[in-house]
């Protein structure tokens, strides 16, 4: 089984960026935490991140007859992106969305997940360990 895990713009800030919110995991950290874990689980896992709306589009479209699950954190583009929206949807992988905090408690503008409508899933407010629990619920799937 082959998971691309996919971030969008600021999650390489972590530790940095808002602490209270995301924690003071470093985003090198995550990714060692889901390598570990993709190793143990004999999960080959390929993580991208972006900054760049086009570029997460492109790794999106990469995934097709490449991955056989996406796990996402679009960050600030899940509140505005229809162009990840429509990636997501025409790629037809089975999709997870992640946040790191709870949005669902932050502000209203953050109540607004346009990926969320092409997503099998959605995780929120369990921290980086959400990840993991996105990649297990896609490889439990299979």
């Amino acid at each position: 089984m082959k998971i691309f895990v996919i971030n969008g713009p600021n999650l390489n800030m972590l530790g940095i960026r808002e602490p209270d919110h995301y924690g003071r995991e470093t985003y090198s950290e995550l990714v060692e935490k889901i390598q570990r874990h993709c190793r143990e689980k004999g999960i080959c896992v390929e993580i991208f991140q972006s900054n760049h709306e086009g570029d997460l589009v492109d790794k999106i479209q990469s995934a097709y007859k490449n991955a056989d699950g996406i796990v996402i954190n679009p960050g600030a583009y899940t509140h505005t992106s229809i162009a990840i929206l429509d990636a997501v949807k025409a790629v037809a992988i089975p999709t997870v969305e992640v946040h790191i905090s709870k949005v669902e408690e932050r502000e209203d503008f953050r109540q607004i997940s346009y990926v969320r409508l092409a997503c099998v899933k959605t995780i929120t407010g369990h921290g980086t360990d959400g990840y993991i629990e996105a990649i297990d619920f896609l490889t439990d799937k299979k």
